[in-house]
């Protein structure tokens, strides 16, 4: 099919239904005839926009496209629910929709912070010059003793839960915040934790306290951890978007990863809430092991799937990572 000249012919489609919608905004205003219209050319530019993206690289055309869509689906359906459905739509549709188009940029980083953690752990374990260099033989004798262990149980579990809600949160949106910058504070928002957690398992590892570091760490950390890279990865396209902005203009691009931006950052302080739960409660209670990290990776599991359960069905059904479309009259002159 040639694209252009399937543009050039529904063109003036497009255009009609773009007037048709601002017309709406007062309904009354408009004639039998007209509302007929405007719901056959929503139907038919509904399927515009599925034929056109799948054929087209163009994203500012899809977006446009899309935009006219999702506003003229809201003047056939009537306004949105502004209460719950709005809370309902974010987390069935914009959070994991914004995640799910960025997993594989949270794979590379998850792949890439675990690689750098094991790194620096073989390298405490095996290297006595980093082993008595990075840390004093003291301080290593009391994490191994004691500090690793009570550190989740010094505190009242119900203010220990907030606390490591409130830092991770705050990690979170750091790493996230940062990408505006290129990118280079998240990576070493990344850096930073990927090495604190290979030293701390290094030295566990070489005092023999392995299966405590792993038995504190899983219940909680593979959902925590998630998150962080989830994070992490968010800011690192964030910074991308201005290096290599595609076919759009830089502030385009950056204020479209902005929105979803904003949706993960929300949706990822949820999750965080989660696991300092976990922290606090599970990680340092008297359950079994087994059954400790077992609570760990069902939250870790029911997280990933939510995501990539919902947010495949709204990648298919076209819906937008976006927190809010915006209700301006429809322009569609920059489409062609």
């Amino acid at each position: 099919m040639d694209l252009d000249a399937y543009v050039a012919v529904h063109r003036s489609e497009w255009i009609r239904l773009g007037r048709l919608v601002d017309r709406a905004a007062r309904p009354r205003r408009m004639s039998a005839g007209e509302l007929d219209e405007l719901v056959e050319l929503y139907q038919r530019v509904a399927t515009h926009l599925s034929v056109i993206r799948t054929r087209s690289y163009d994203t500012t055309m899809v977006d446009d496209l899309t935009n006219l869509v999702t506003r003229a689906r809201a003047a056939v359906a009537g306004p949105p629910d502004p209460g719950w459905h709005v809370v309902g739509r974010f987390f069935t549709v914009t959070f994991p929709r914004a995640v799910y188009e960025r997993r594989w940029w949270v794979l590379a980083t998850t792949g890439g912070s675990l690689l750098l953690a094991l790194a620096v752990g073989l390298w405490i374990v095996n290297d006595p010059e980093a082993h008595a260099g990075v840390a004093p033989s003291s301080a290593v004798a009391d994490l191994c003793r004691s500090d690793f262990a009570t550190y989740y149980t010094e505190h009242p579990a119900s203010s220990f839960a907030s606390q490591v809600w409130t830092n991770n949160a705050w990690v979170a949106a750091t790493a996230v915040a940062a990408g505006a910058l290129l990118g280079v504070p998240t990576l070493l928002v990344l850096l930073i934790n990927a090495v604190n957690v290979g030293v701390v398992g290094g030295y566990m590892t070489g005092c023999g306290q392995s299966g405590q570091f792993f038995s504190l760490i899983l219940p909680h950390g593979l959902l925590e951890l998630t998150v962080v890279f989830l994070a992490g990865a968010v800011g690192l396209r964030l910074g991308w978007s201005i290096i290599a902005p595609g076919p759009r203009r830089r502030v385009e691009a950056l204020a479209a990863e902005g929105r979803a931006a904003v949706s993960i950052t929300l949706g990822a302080a949820v999750a965080l809430a989660v696991s300092g739960v976990i922290e606090a409660f599970v990680t340092p209670s008297g359950l079994p092991t087994a059954v400790r990290i077992g609570i760990g990776a069902l939250a870790w599991a029911m997280f990933v799937g939510y995501v990539a359960l919902y947010g495949a069905r709204a990648a298919a059904a076209g819906e937008t990572a976006d927190l809010e479309i915006g209700n301006g009259a429809a322009d569609l002159a920059p489409v062609v």
